[in-house]
């Protein structure tokens, strides 16, 4: 049945799905990975496309910027949609220096300031995991098709940091024992509509920039350079 945000019919989304946050990226993925695939949503330019990745039905859909955004989009996959497994895939800033340009993470367990949770189910929640599960398929996947990732504890934020003048006072308040080796925007009410409705959820991210970095990644970079991790998460979506 078609929701409010998505105009799919239940059968034109695949159990396991695959989340870029841009549409373009998502159609990138679609013209450049999949096989005999369909558009299958493009409300307010979201895009969907279900198709074939060595002979297994996946589907490739957008979920835009922030928690708020994929927080519906993945509350409706798996509430309406019947969806097992969902892999973000997206971009981060690194907050170590070991972690160079293009480098993957991969989120073990995430922390957030964001009331989410709370506003959602009454739940005073700021810390939420990734399906080991999921993670360990990643993990294993990554070893056999030699594409080597980092793994580790990360930050989902409500602002884009390169933005906030003094970063430095979140990172403060963050728990002492998190260490975490980098943020993005996205994975905290993933992983909470994951963990409510007793479903599968990871983040692989690529990391686009860092204080310890004076390159920045430009659009057409972010858009394209992403495709090792692209390949990760189909390869890990066929296992």
């Amino acid at each position: 049945m078609p929701t409010p945000h998505n105009e799919a019919q239940v059968d034109d989304i695949a159990k396991t799905v695959i989340m870029p946050g841009d549409p373009l990226r998502a159609k990138y993925i679609a013209e450049n990975f999949l096989k005999d695939y369909k558009l299958v949503n493009q409300i307010r330019g979201m895009y969907a496309y279900t198709g074939f990745y060595n002979g297994k039905k996946i589907t490739i859909m957008a979920h835009g910027m922030g928690i708020p955004s994929i927080g519906i989009y993945s509350y409706e996959l798996y509430k309406f949609y019947n969806v097992d497994n969902i892999i973000r895939i997206g971009s981060c800033g690194a907050y170590i220096p070991d972690l160079k340009l293009f480098d993957i993470v991969l989120s073990e367990c995430v922390f957030s300031e964001s009331n989410y949770a709370l506003t959602f189910n009454n739940d005073n929640c700021h810390l939420v995991y990734a399906n080991n599960e999921l993670n360990s398929i990643i993990k294993e996947t990554s070893k056999k098709i030699n594409i080597p990732i980092h793994i580790g504890n990360t930050v989902c934020i409500d602002c884009f940091d390169p933005y906030a003048p003094n970063f430095d006072k979140f990172i403060e308040r963050l728990p002492k024992d998190l260490n975490p080796i980098s943020g993005e925007m996205e994975a905290f009410s993933l992983f909470y509509n994951a963990k409510y409705f007793n479903k599968k959820a990871s983040c692989l991210m690529t990391v686009v920039d860092s204080k310890y970095i004076k390159d920045i990644a430009t659009s057409e970079q972010r858009e394209t350079g992403l495709n090792n991790m692209i390949k990760l998460a189909l390869e890990s979506a066929c296992n």
